[in-house]
């Protein structure tokens, strides 16, 4: 049965003059990677020692300096390829290989055989702490657990000064640190460091574990920061955590730890973990980075981390995940679409700003990713996004009351296809509804002469219906004058409602685009061209605009929705 009265609210600590709220997060924490520890632990079928090697060197490459290997006095192929990195010299001066352990004799002996000839390595020892695990699991009481972790930093210290020639670290975990008593967790820590004795210049690590999730992440910071204060030889220990993802909250509660006084974070990338997972270092990395701090890690090519990182667990990244997800840069969203593009134009204008951008917290570049993914047109999609992206690829700046023309007829496209369209058939749809003066169309300008002296005066060859027709008038500008003789020869009154053009690239061979909207015996029709001559685009404009009045099709319908701009001189 479904029923929440079996459970009850986690405990939660005392600690009214609580400092972390009022901290920011300054600088990146130390990162020790467990993907090859913990992330193996959670897959259906463990990793293979080459695709270990696989992953190994992507972390290498990444800049984590601290990575957990594995089990080796448990597992023998963590043995191996903790032997393969010792004997192939594979382990760079700057990083520390981890390996973990129980508390118990046999285990830290071959623990510590396995990794002989090591320059420099963290051993890790654990053993739980919380009451469950002490009566439930155990059998043993306070007295008990804590004379386990006493003897095992005994051994860790014993089997140590066998091997003189390795730069140790040792590491100690009250396991389900986040669900055991606070006063007995830093009891059983500081009994630990009796024993180990750290200074500032060896310090050992104290890692938390929130193994099981329980409580929320203000909760777990609240532990953080009680631990911190009430730990014997602060200076001389480096805080780290350990957060798992079982309430959903593993990177938030990794972040309020770092608040709260701690200087290490242990994680997998992408998240991979048991259960829901482990802290996702990229996602916390990433949320440094948004804030303008240096993360100390290379995520700019997630693609390759996201490919590895499949490879070798067998675990698909979801497209919406955090920061590094195939569309977490992408709107669909009409009003969304519409902001990108407002905002991306006017942060082009103003780089020496700080990045601000609607929707898109980091600028997309940064890791990688091409502004091709940042606006994909659905069914969802405005007239905002259908214009960015004919910007983008085609170098068209269409007016609003063509926007709104053209979205329908996109739309409408969309839901025909039930999916996404691409920038490639948007153009050909605002080729094949608005521009109508190629081959084939009911008139075309065959040529033109403008002159000037006071009025614009204009004469042009026009093609109607296979018969060519010379037509003259007047007017302020080209347009106007084209206007006129049009109504002169055929007897049909045209004015313009709105015009705008622009040229589509730079240099010499730049072309022009010319947008013209017509009022046609009080209908208004849209009509576009694009050509390398600025006079000759705008008389094409007029014609397409013609031709698709006159065709009574797709365009003239989409146009009745325009919304026309203020009228302008041509």
């Amino acid at each position: 049965m479904f029923d929440h009265r079996k459970y009850r609210p986690a405990p939660t600590v005392q600690l009214a003059d609580r400092s972390w709220p009022d901290r920011t997060i300054t600088q990146a924490p130390y990162w020790a990677s467990v993907d090859l520890r913990d992330g193996n632990q959670a897959l259906l079928a463990p990793m293979s020692v080459a695709q270990k090697q696989e992953l190994w060197r992507l972390l290498v490459d990444i800049g984590v300096k601290e990575i957990e290997v594995g089990f080796p006095s448990a597992s023998q192929p963590d043995h191996d390829f903790l032997r393969w990195l010792i004997e192939e010299r594979q382990i760079p001066e700057d990083v520390t290989v981890q390996v973990l352990t129980q508390a118990r004799e046999d285990l830290i002996q071959r623990t510590f055989a396995a990794l002989d000839g090591v320059h420099q390595a963290i051993v890790h020892v654990y053993n739980s702490t919380s009451p469950v695990q002490r009566e439930w699991v155990f059998g043993a009481d306070r007295k008990g657990v804590k004379a386990i972790a006493v003897r095992g930093a005994e051994l860790l210290q014993r089997e140590a000064a066998k091997y003189p020639g390795t730069r140790w670290t040792f590491q100690y975990s009250p396991e389900s640190y986040s669900q055991t008593e606070p006063d007995y967790a830093v009891e059983v820590v500081n009994a630990v460091l009796d024993v180990w004795r750290p200074t500032p210049e060896q310090p050992c690590i104290v890692n938390l574990p929130a193994t099981v999730e329980s409580a929320s992440p203000n909760v777990f910071a609240d532990q953080v920061e009680w631990f911190c204060r009430h730990l014997d030889r602060r200076e001389s220990v480096i805080v780290s955590l350990h957060t798992h993802n079982d309430r959903g909250g593993a990177a938030a509660a990794a972040e309020l730890g770092l608040l709260a006084g701690a200087d290490r974070l242990e994680g997998t990338l992408l998240g991979n973990g048991e259960r829901t997972g482990n802290m996702d270092l990229v996602t916390v990395a990433m949320n440094l980075y948004s804030q303008g701090v240096d993360p100390k890690l290379d995520l700019s090519d997630p693609d390759r981390i996201i490919k590895v990182t499949e490879r070798c667990t067998g675990i698909a990244c979801h497209p919406r995940h955090p920061w590094v997800g195939e569309l977490v840069y992408t709107a669909f969203s009409g009003s969304h679409q519409d902001a990108i593009g407002k905002s991306l134009r006017h942060q082009r204008a103003t780089e020496d700003l700080p990045w601000q951008v609607a929707y898109l917290p980091i600028d997309p570049a940064d890791i990688g990713r091409s502004y091709e993914a940042v606006i994909r047109v659905n069914s969802q999609s405005g007239k905002g996004g259908i214009a960015f992206v004919l910007e983008r690829d085609y170098g068209l700046n269409l007016p609003r009351w063509l926007q709104q023309a053209l979205a329908p007829v996109v739309q409408r496209e969309s839901e025909e296809r039930s999916g996404i369209i691409d920038a490639e058939r948007i153009y050909a749809l605002f080729q094949e509804h608005f521009v109508h003066d190629g081959d084939g169309a009911p008139m075309r300008l065959t040529g033109y002469k403008l002159s000037r002296n006071g009025h614009d005066r204009i004469e042009a060859r026009i093609l109607r219906q296979g018969m060519e027709h010379h037509i003259t008038g007047e007017g302020d500008g080209a347009i106007a004058a084209f206007a006129d003789a049009w109504q002169r020869a055929f007897g049909v009154e045209v004015s313009i409602a709105d015009y705008q053009e622009h040229a589509i690239g730079a240099g010499t061979d730049a072309e022009a685009a010319a947008y013209v909207l017509l009022d046609i015996e009080g209908r208004q029709v849209p009509g576009a061209a694009i050509d390398r001559d600025t006079v000759g685009a705008s008389l094409r404009a007029v014609l397409s605009a013609l031709n698709g009045a006159a065709a009574g099709g797709q365009a003239q319908d989409s146009a009745r929705a325009a919304e026309p701009g203020p009228r302008a001189v041509a």
